[in-house]
């Protein structure tokens, strides 16, 4: 078994009011954290979806999503679409959540080779992010993603393949959408 990383990070942080993949905390971009903790949690390759920003990532392929504006959806289909079809899975992260770790990638790679096909970390019992979706759902997930919204039309219309792997002892799920929310951050 085989578990690519992608990491969505093409939007333009509208809220934010620069592209999250560009944000610096602690002298380190967002995007190169992404990446970072996707491959130290086992994935390879690690993919990144780009498009407000032209990125360059080190240890990364990006792929471009000339379609960025239409939302997450459109970045989840160009990630999924660009995995390499000797994957079998792919965990997909978000860039604006800095306190996901490598630990939580493991967890949910370590679900999938017991068995799990979709595998999401849970924070109190909700589910967040990261996910790990099966090269199987890839097609239907893509379907469903369209708009501002990514695997979660997915998740919701198939609760039985859900396998929830708790998470809260070793990650969290806070973003930064927000200034005030990059200076809780410290940056």
């Amino acid at each position: 078994m085989s578990v690519a990383g992608l990491l969505l990070a093409a939007g333009a942080g509208a809220r934010l009011g620069r592209p999250k993949a560009l944000v610096e905390l602690n002298g380190e971009r967002l995007v190169d954290r992404g990446v970072r903790m996707l491959r130290a949690g086992g994935c390879a390759p690690v993919l990144v979806v780009i498009g407000a920003a032209d990125v360059e990532v080190l240890g990364a392929v990006t792929v471009p999503n000339p379609d960025w504006r239409a939302g997450m959806g459109s970045s989840l289909r160009a990630g999924l679409a660009a995995i390499p079809p000797d994957r079998t899975a792919a965990v997909i992260a978000l860039v604006d959540q800095p306190a996901v770790t490598p630990q939580a990638v493991r967890r949910l790679i370590r679900a999938y080779e017991e068995g799990a096909s979709v595998a999401v970390a849970t924070y109190g019992g909700a589910r967040r992010n990261p996910v790990l979706i099966a090269r199987e759902h890839f097609a239907a997930v893509a379907e469903a993603a369209v708009g501002d919204v990514g695997a979660r039309p997915f998740l919701a219309a198939h609760p039985a393949l859900v396998t929830p792997v708790a998470c809260d002892d070793v990650a969290a799920p806070d973003d930064i959408d927000t200034p005030d929310d990059l200076t809780a951050w410290g940056g």
